[in-house]
């Protein structure tokens, strides 16, 4: 998600520094996508830690 926005942003940007015409709005839209992609590997981080923390008090093996 995050390399869709990245990709879409570049492809944005690009007009604005080349001097020729802007692409559609929808465009800026689809930049949004590297702002979600954060939000969720974030959210990906933080549950990840939530997960180990209750495992840990618990007293469970990691698995290993």
């Amino acid at each position: 998600m995050f390399f869709i926005g990245a990709v879409a942003t570049l492809v944005t940007v690009a007009p604005f520094l080349l001097g020729t015409t802007p692409f559609p709005t929808y465009m800026f839209g689809l930049s949004m996508l590297m702002a979600v992609g954060f939000v969720v590997a974030g959210a990906g981080v933080l549950q990840s830690i939530a997960a180990g923390r209750r495992q840990a008090r618990a007293g469970t093996p990691s698995g290993r």
